[in-house]
C-alpha cells in the first residue's frame, strides 16, 4: 500500500514538472530513492529462506459434528527484524468461508499461536489446504508470499465433544448440571449375586433353605440392582430424517444423541447396542459390554447416511424377532409429520413393544413454533399461521396416540434431544421398567 501511495505522489510530481520545471529534479530523486528502497526491502524479505514458519494443529485428530472445534495456527518469525504478516488458511469447502484473514505484527524471533473455531454440520471428510502468508517489512514497499504446503484431512465424527462432557459429568455424578433430572428409584429390579450368612436385619424372605441345610446355619441370598440390561439406539435412516434444523439434519441430531446415550448406558453398567434401518436393516451392533463396543458403535455411526427411501417398520419387526430374544429397551429415533403416517406404522411398533420396551422419539418443528409466535400483519401470514397451527396440533396428537397405545414417547426440540433422551432412559431405570 505504501508503495502505491509513493508511486502516485511521484507520478503527480512528474505531471507538475511540465508546469514547474524545477520540480522535475525532485521527481527524479524521489523515483530513484523509491526504486533503491524497494529493491533493498525485497532483498531483506527474500534473503531469509524460511521467512515465516507456519504450522497448523488441532486438539483432536478429528472434528466433532455440531460442536465448536478449535483450530490453531502457529506463526514463527525467523527474520532479524519486525514484520507484518497476513495469514490465510485454506479452510475446507464445506464451511464456505470467503473472508478468512488474520493480521499480526511479529517481533524478532516471536512465535504466536492463533485460534479459530469451526462448527461442522455434517459428517464425512474435511480437507484443509495450504497456509498462506503475505509478509512485509515495516516500510511495506515489497511483499513476499510464503506458502506452507500442509494439507490435512480430518474426518468428522458424531459429537464426541458432547459425549466426553456427558461422560465426565456421569462419572462425577453431576449430570444435573447439564439438565439431567435426578430420578428417585421407584421400582425394584434386582438380580442374584451371591449367598452369605444370615445376620440380624436381613430380609427373611431371602433365606436360601437348601444352602441352610448344607451349612447347618441360616444362609440368605444376596441380590443387587439388576445391571447389564440391553439398551438399543434404533435410528430411522429414511427420508424423513433428512429434514434440517439449525443447519443439522434430524439424522445427525439422532446420531449424536445415540452416541452419548450408548456411553452413559455403558457407564451405568448396561449393554449398549445399535440398529439403523430404512427400507431394510442397514446396521446392527448387538448389545454387549465388550471393551470395543463403544468404538464399534461410533464407527457404524460415522458413515451412516439416509438413502431417501420410505422406512419399513415391517422389515424392522422381522429382523428384531430374528436377532433379539432378550427383552431390551428400544430408543427409536424417528419423525412422523402426520397422524396418518404414524397409523401406517403403529401396528408394527406395537408388535415390537409386546416383547421389548419401546420409546418413540419424535421432533418438534421449531421453525413452525417461531412462525406461530410472530404477529401476523397481512392475510398471507394469517393463512401461514393457520396451516402451521394445524401441523403443530397434529404433532401433539401423534404423541397422544402413541401414549394411548401404551408406547413411551419423547416429544422434543432437536437441540434438547440428548438431554431429554437421557432423562427418559434414567427415568425408566429408576422405575424398574427395563
Amino acid at each position: 500500500m505504501q508503495l502505491y501511495i509513493l508511486l502516485g505522489i511521484n507520478v503527480c510530481l512528474f505531471v507538475f514538472a511540465f508546469i514547474f520545471p524545477w520540480i522535475y529534479l525532485i521527481a527524479i530523486i524521489l523515483f530513484w530513492a523509491l526504486l533503491i528502497a524497494t529493491i533493498v526491502d525485497a532483498i531483506l524479505l527474500f534473503a531469509n529462506q524460511k521467512g515465516l514458519e507456519l504450522n497448523r494443529s488441532t486438539v483432536y485428530d478429528k472434528l466433532s459434528n455440531g460442536d465448536e472445534n478449535e483450530i490453531f495456527i502457529e506463526v514463527i518469525n525467523t527474520y532479524a527484524f519486525k514484520v507484518n504478516a497476513s495469514i490465510i488458511d485454506e479452510i475446507p469447502d464445506q464451511f464456505q468461508f470467503r473472508n478468512f484473514l488474520i493480521k499480526k505484527s511479529l517481533d524478532i524471533n516471536e512465535s504466536y499461536k492463533f485460534k479459530y473455531n469451526l462448527r461442522p454440520t455434517s459428517r464425512g471428510e474435511f480437507h484443509f489446504g495450504s497456509i498462506n502468508a503475505n509478509v512485509s517489512t515495516l516500510l511495506g514497499l515489497a511483499k513476499r508470499k510464503i506458502i506452507s504446503n500442509t494439507p490435512l484431512m480430518m474426518p468428522c465424527y458424531p459429537s464426541f465433544i458432547k459425549l466426553r462432557q456427558f461422560e465426565l459429568m456421569a462419572i462425577s455424578d453431576k449430570l444435573v448440571d447439564l439438565g439431567i433430572k435426578k430420578m428417585r428409584k421407584i421400582g425394584q429390579s434386582s438380580e442374584f449375586d451371591h449367598i452369605k450368612e444370615y445376620v440380624i436385619g436381613n430380609d427373611i424372605r431371602t433365606i436360601n433353605w437348601k444352602a441352610t441345610a448344607r451349612k447347618n446355619q441360616l444362609m440368605v441370598n444376596y441380590y443387587r440392582d439388576e445391571r447389564a440390561q440391553q439398551v438399543y439406539s434404533v435410528i430411522d435412516m429414511g427420508r424423513v430424517m433428512q429434514m434440517p434444523f439449525e443447519e443439522m439434519s434430524l439424522l445427525d441430531y439422532s446420531i449424536n444423541a445415540a452416541l452419548v446415550l450408548s456411553h452413559i448406558s455403558f457407564i451405568k453398567q448396561d449393554k449398549p447396542g445399535l440398529i439403523t434401518f430404512s427400507n431394510n436393516l442397514q446396521n446392527f451392533v448387538k448389545a454387549d459390554r465388550k471393551g470395543d463396543q463403544l468404538y464399534r458403535i461410533q464407527e457404524n455411526l460415522y458413515n451412516a447416511k439416509t438413502n431417501f427411501e420410505e422406512s419399513s417398520y415391517e422389515s424392522l419387526l422381522t429382523q428384531v424377532r430374528v436377532k433379539l430374544s432378550q427383552r431390551s429397551l428400544f430408543l427409536l429415533y424417528t419423525n412422523f409429520e402426520t397422524l396418518a403416517g404414524l397409523k401406517r406404522q403403529l401396528k408394527y411398533i406395537k408388535q415390537i413393544n409386546k416383547h421389548h420396551l419401546v420409546v418413540v422419539i419424535i421432533f418438534e418443528n421449531t421453525e413452525l413454533h417461531n412462525l406461530l409466535t410472530k404477529r401476523p400483519v397481512n392475510t398471507g401470514e394469517i393463512y401461514n399461521q393457520t396451516i402451521a397451527k394445524k401441523f403443530e396440533y397434529e404433532k401433539i396428537q401423534i404423541s397422544i396416540e402413541l401414549k394411548n397405545a401404551g408406547i413411551q414417547c419423547v416429544y422434543t426440540k432437536p437441540k434438547d434431544l440428548t438431554v431429554n433422551t437421557l432423562n427418559k432412559y434414567l427415568e425408566l431405570k429408576a422405575r424398574g421398567m427395563i
